[in-house]
């Protein structure tokens, strides 16, 4: 079985192509704005999710509602995450990354507003499933459009800390969740109506960011890919390159001894090479070249969802059942999600020094003892024990998404990337839909030790698909 489709760019004559011209480059203000602007719908993203186990939290308290009726609503979201994240990563190798993003930011952001006004658990739930829709096709959307954008040597580094606004996004749920939530039986609608802001961020976003030069490229537009290439070099103070870009690797030179042969078109350098296939499709995902990393990521985000919803979903609520106050509680989870950040910055700075693989595997290990840590540590009714724990799972299970997002757009080609990428994250929302559901009968069977010790296992199952992975640090993303 082969698996060497990403492999650095072998050497040619001429010019450089468009892309090996944005892989080159210095991270600029350009590069800035684009990761900001790309975050904060991140961000808005991860408030949403993060909102929901306060929600959860106070409903079953306000409405009298059993744990297993609100896991229905927490997996009704995550069922829409699953579709969302398969449809909108196809749906960005057709109609481009900005497009998709915007759109996906505005259909979650009115219908978390919507669900603000929810008059049952049945209602809840299906509009929860439509705010999954446009969540789950966003993120990968986000993670592929930058990853292409990024200077080449720093690439990586750059799309951990795109999945660090998670963290920011976390912190300020945990805030609203602490402040407002309990400030009446309401809070939980005044909390939703506050995640329904990415609707008004998605004009913005639709509006000034740019589209990937690769998409343009692939569809023909090489005038726009140009403009947007020389507006990244103009911000790093390159000059108008000497001479026009050579044909992207791959594509077959004009034959001159042929009568209708013509001087080479500027304007048409970097068109897709011509025996590549015309279209994306989720069956080239299992086909030899790619049946092994696909199959491993897919495991890996499988494993990821699982045990990351699994525990952050109910966090809340099963410090309630522990015996802290509904505030204490809240406050408690804000300290946890605190660690998330600085796992982010360990994450990015040691995934350009290990390499993907050796990051992922190694933050996975450690998420699977720090859960273990954390189900025995709420047995002993310690606050401390529970929130250092509680912040050692943040940190690492959160560095493990940093370097997770930072690894899978660069398994597959252009084509193939928004599609290869939406799959893996469709696959773990599977799994997401399955750990809210999994956490009431294994709190019946053995508690919080039982609970947390399956997550444990499951970290493991992730650090070991991890190490099947390709090493990808310092290759080009393949065309």
């Amino acid at each position: 079985m082969t698996d060497d489709v990403a492999t650095p760019t072998p050497g040619t004559p001429g010019p450089p192509t468009r892309t090996e011209r944005l892989d080159e480059l210095p991270f600029t203000r350009k590069h800035g704005r684009l990761l900001v602007g790309s975050g904060l719908g991140w961000a808005l993203d991860a408030l949403d999710v993060g909102l929901l186990s306060f929600v959860i939290a106070q409903l079953a308290v306000v409405w009298s509602s059993d744990k297993g009726a609100l896991a229905f609503v927490a997996s009704a979201g995550f069922a829409g995450m699953a579709i969302g994240a398969a449809v909108g990563g196809s749906l960005s190798d057709r109609l481009g990354r900005k497009t998709v993003f915007a759109l996906t930011l505005l259909v979650y952001g009115l219908a978390t507003g919507l669900s603000a006004l929810s008059w049952s658990v049945g209602a809840l739930l299906v509009l929860r499933f439509v705010v999954g829709l446009g969540l789950g096709a966003e993120l990968p959307v986000a993670s592929t459009l930058v990853s292409e954008f990024s200077p080449r040597r720093i690439r990586g580094r750059v799309v951990v800390l795109l999945e660090a606004f998670w963290a920011l996004g976390s912190i300020a749920a945990a805030l609203v969740g602490w402040l407002v939530i309990p400030l009446s039986d309401d809070g939980w609608r005044w909390a939703l109506l506050i995640g329904a802001l990415p609707a008004l961020y998605a004009v913005f976003v639709r509006l000034r960011m740019p589209e990937s030069v690769r998409f343009l490229e692939g569809k023909g537009r090489h005038d726009e890919a140009e403009r947007t290439v020389r507006a990244f070099e103009e911000a790093a103070g390159i000059a108008q390159p000497s001479a026009a870009p050579r044909a992207a690797a791959g594509t077959r030179p004009a034959d001159p001894s042929r009568a209708d042969a013509r001087p080479a078109d500027p304007s048409r350098a970097d068109a897709r090479p011509a025996d590549a296939p015309r279209a994306s499709s989720a069956a080239a995902l299992l086909r030899d070249g790619l049946r092994r990393r696909t199959v491993a990521i897919w495991v890996v985000w499988f494993m990821t969802n699982f045990s990351y919803y699994g525990a952050f979903v109910w966090l809340p609520t099963l410090l309630v059942e522990a015996g802290f106050p509904l505030v204490k509680s809240f406050e408690y989870t804000l300290l946890i999600t605190l660690a998330q950040l600085p796992g982010y910055a360990a994450s990015a700075w040691l995934i350009e020094r290990w390499g993907r693989r050796g990051t992922l595997a190694v933050f996975l290990l450690g998420s699977a003892v720090a859960a273990t840590a954390f189900g025995f540590g709420a047995v002993s009714g310690s606050a401390t024990q529970i929130v250092v724990s509680g912040m050692f799972l943040s940190f690492f299970n959160l560095g493990a998404w940093g370097a997770l997002y930072a690894v899978t757009p660069e398994l597959y080609p252009t084509r193939l990337r928004g599609t290869g990428a939406g799959w893996a994250a469709g696959v773990g929302r599977i799994a997401s839909i399955a750990a809210p559901l999994t956490v009431p009968p294994l709190l019946v069977l053995g508690g919080t030790p039982v609970l947390f010790a399956v997550f444990g296992g499951v970290f493991v199952v992730a650090a070991v698909a991890a190490l099947a992975l390709p090493e990808l640090r310092g290759t080009r993303l393949a065309e």
